[in-house]
């Protein structure tokens, strides 16, 4: 099989078929990143913009919380995707609608059960509605900011955290060599 195919095998035959069916291929960052994801590895990808590596980083996580069990799925907040700016971390909730839909689409078109994950975002302009929402259920994505997250694991919501598998960081190139970089590392 080719690299493609191997790095595709990965997944559930659900999300293999659907990405497939949208795109023509794999890009080299999710043909070498996603063995390493999908191993459990910390993993660095490091490409060049439109290259998929938001994809690379996300498909794995979803993959697993919409074609796991119920009971599997149901233990709270399970990935964290850091964005160094607010705006970004809106796009990135916009944009994982889409493989969301095609995912549960696709499921449903082959009678396979699927769960749609929920999102919680939080940065300074979360409403206080919102806030206190995700105390009492946290989605099991989280989009917040490295401010943001400080102030969750520091409140009671941080006990929502304590499920957390992955850790998704955006644009670490911006953030390390600055304050908001070392204030995320101690978070």
């Amino acid at each position: 099989p080719s690299c493609a195919d191997a790095a595709l095998s990965l997944f559930h035959p659900i999300t293999a078929k659907w990405f497939r069916a949208v795109f023509e291929a794999p890009t080299a960052p999710q043909i070498e990143g996603w063995p390493a994801i999908a191993r459990g590895e910390s993993t660095l990808i490091l490409a060049p913009t439109g290259t998929g590596k938001t994809l690379t980083a996300f498909l794995w996580c979803l993959d697993q919380l919409m074609l796991r069990t119920a009971a599997d799925a149901a233990r709270g907040c399970r990935v964290v995707y850091l964005s160094p700016l607010k705006a970004l971390a809106a796009d990135v909730e916009r944009n994982l609608r889409s493989p969301l839909a095609g995912i549960a689409n696709m499921a449903k078109r082959e009678g396979v059960e699927v769960r749609i994950p929920e999102i919680s975002v939080r940065t300074g302009d979360t409403p206080k509605k919102e806030r206190a929402r995700f105390r009492r259920h946290p989605g099991e994505i989280l989009i917040t900011t490295p401010e943001s997250l400080y102030l969750l694991l520091t409140s009671e919501a941080g006990e929502s955290l304590r499920t957390v598998e992955t850790v998704i960081v955006d644009e670490i190139h911006a953030l390390v060599p600055s304050k908001r970089g070392a204030h995320m590392a101690v978070s």
